[in-house]
């Protein structure tokens, strides 16, 4: 079998969970934007941002180094395991304890002195502290499964957690409003205690859910042995903390906009239009599966092929097939947006109060566009950054990162107040592209990769034409959109057709 063809299947299998859960965040999203109000989608998405430069602090870059170490010492698997688990474990603890003396500025930050019930944010960080010390538990042990080559049961309990969310969610936000109203077994006790369209229902499911995984994860948690290696764990330290800035970049390329549109914009408006901006960015969900699923299966398969005499070459095919692949979903999703907006958010006009008025979510697909280029960026970014994390020049990593996160805050803080939501997507656009053209320069300077500049170029250049014809000339309509997306597929294969078949046909 082919190196090519191999990483292909490592994707879809690594990947697949991560499709399966995202589809089915995907389908909650409707029920999101009909159940609860614009507000509290705004708060929803805003939190959820902030969290996610917690999680990248508490992983501390862990899991990269994990697999880098497994790959150096291959006869110490059991003490990198506890080198790292234990790290992610002492931080989490030291970060669940200094959150919860500081409780109390935590949620006054929040509410960004806005009169709103502090009972409900107290209920609201809690289950995030929750939330962010549960998922930090489980990224070594689920790394672990990874690297031992244990999919199905890495599929398995992923998809486990998201089913778990899933009904949870449809429990509060409609099984109880029918046990309501059709005075069901349980009726008093509901009706005592539940809040119609509140959205710390939800927080509550994500809480429910990570301790759930951690029970699941069981059989690798007592895996971890309190013996530690601490001249392995200082080079681990060494190479891992450049990483964990470079994660937390990262996550305020990604992340941070959302902030800054809710403290920067007026409070009257700040919720609204972070829920609308929110909201419309899930349509690029599509790319940004298949983004994650690349990195779920390219991390453990470029560490394990490091030491094959031909891994550049390897490197350089997976990049061409990648770059065509995101290509090909951009011109997709963008042919098709009208269709996935309808079944987010609904039609164009919806009735109110007996009279047909905008749909308000519409307004922000202008978004899309930016955004999905920005996951292409983000995706080329990602298969690049082998060069850094297999020469154990990590600092590359930081240097990269770094200058897209002060691009990102001192633009957005420049160009919010004035553009609101869509600065805030062509300038995750331009982060995310700076940084894939400093990983390919510096790459090739330090750790030179055979990669066609030119066919790769030529792909994304045509898929941002195509892009631009249907969405801002075309006005979205399906029927150019998806001419013009057959088009594009039938000249891919006619330009890739002997050496995909060359491929797929290799033993």
């Amino acid at each position: 079998m082919s190196t090519a063809k191999k990483f292909a299947g490592q994707t879809a299998i690594y990947g697949l969970s991560t499709i399966i859960s995202r589809m089915i965040y995907f389908v909650l999203t409707p029920i999101y934007t009909r159940t609860l109000p614009v507000g509290g989608n705004g708060i929803f998405t805003a939190l959820y941002g902030g969290a996610s430069i917690v999680n990248a602090i508490l992983a501390f870059g862990m899991e990269t180094t994990y697999f880098r170490y497994l790959q150096k010492h291959e006869d110490k698997k059991q003490q990198v395991y506890n080198n790292a688990f234990g790290a992610v474990i002492a931080i989490s603890f030291l970060f669940l304890l200094f959150s919860l003396l500081l409780l109390d500025p935590i949620i006054n930050y929040l509410q960004a002195g806005v009169a709103k019930d502090h009972a409900d944010y107290t209920f609201y960080v809690k289950n995030f502290l929750v939330i962010l010390v549960a998922d930090a538990f489980c990224v070594i042990p689920f790394a672990k499964i990874r690297a031992d080559g244990r999919a199905v049961r890495y599929a398995m309990i992923k998809c486990i957690n998201i089913l778990f969310v899933m009904l949870f969610n449809l429990f509060f936000l409609f099984g109880i409003p029918y046990i309501l109203k059709h005075h069901l077994p349980g009726f008093h006790w509901f009706a005592g205690w539940y809040r119609p369209h509140w959205v710390g229902y939800v927080f509550f499911a994500n809480a429910a859910a990570s301790i759930f995984t951690i029970v699941l994860l069981l059989p690798e948690v007592l895996k971890l042995r309190l013996k530690f290696d601490r001249s392995m764990f200082g080079e681990m330290f060494t190479y891992s903390w450049p990483i964990l800035i470079a994660n937390i970049s990262f996550i305020i390329n990604e992340s941070l906009d959302k902030q800054m549109l809710k403290h920067l914009l007026p409070h009257s408006i700040s919720d609204q239009q972070v829920g609308i901006y929110g909201t419309c960015a899930k349509i690029a969900l599509f790319l940004s599966l298949f983004v994650q699923a690349f990195r779920l299966g390219a991390e453990p398969f470029f560490f394990s092929h490091a030491k094959n005499k031909n891994s550049g070459e390897t490197y350089a095919r997976i990049m061409n097939y990648f770059v065509i692949t995101v290509a090909v979903i951009c011109v997709a999703l963008v042919a098709n947006v009208n269709l996935l907006a309808l079944f987010i958010f609904g039609g164009e006009k919806h009735l109110v109060h007996h009279q047909m008025v905008d749909n308000i979510y519409w307004s922000g697909l202008g978004v899309v566009p930016p955004l999905l280029f920005g996951y292409l960026s983000l995706g080329i970014y990602m298969n690049l950054s082998v060069w850094y994390k297999l020469s154990d020049q990590t600092k590359y990593g930081l240097y990269i990162s770094g200058i897209g996160a002060v691009l990102t805050i001192i633009l957005n803080w420049w160009l919010i107040p004035k553009y609101s939501y869509m600065a805030s997507a062509w300038i995750s656009f331009a982060a995310y592209a700076t940084m894939m053209v400093l990983s390919y320069v510096w790459g090739q300077k330090n750790y030179p990769l055979p990669y066609n500049i030119k066919k790769n170029l030529s792909y994304i250049i045509i898929s941002v034409i195509l892009v631009y014809l249907s969405f801002s000339v075309f006005k979205r309509n399906i029927f150019v959109g998806n001419a013009l997306l057959l088009l594009f597929i039938a000249g891919t294969w006619y330009n890739e057709k002997s050496e995909l078949k060359a491929i797929f046909n290799k033993r």
